[in-house]
């Protein structure tokens, strides 16, 4: 796995790993869905928790793109 920043698109199977807030621990989900357009996406993820949510990315936010899974440029 390779973690990318910005100007790289996720793609389902690939993991969002988030900054937790002080005093938590981040977290990280597993990418189902990609939504939005480009420059605008988000994500239906489903958490290390079990649960599934949709996810806006902010600051703090890494992909970390699913060995064999091409990214490309914005």
């Amino acid at each position: 796995m390779t973690t990318t920043g910005a100007g790289h698109r996720a793609r389902p199977d690939d993991w969002i790993e988030v900054d937790g807030l002080p005093g938590w621990a981040p977290r990280r989900g597993q990418i189902l869905e990609v939504l939005g357009r480009p420059g605008h996406e988000h994500y239906r993820v489903r958490w290390d928790e079990e649960h599934e949510s949709i996810f806006f990315p902010t600051e703090g936010t890494a992909i970390v793109h699913h060995r064999g899974s091409r990214s490309s440029a914005r």
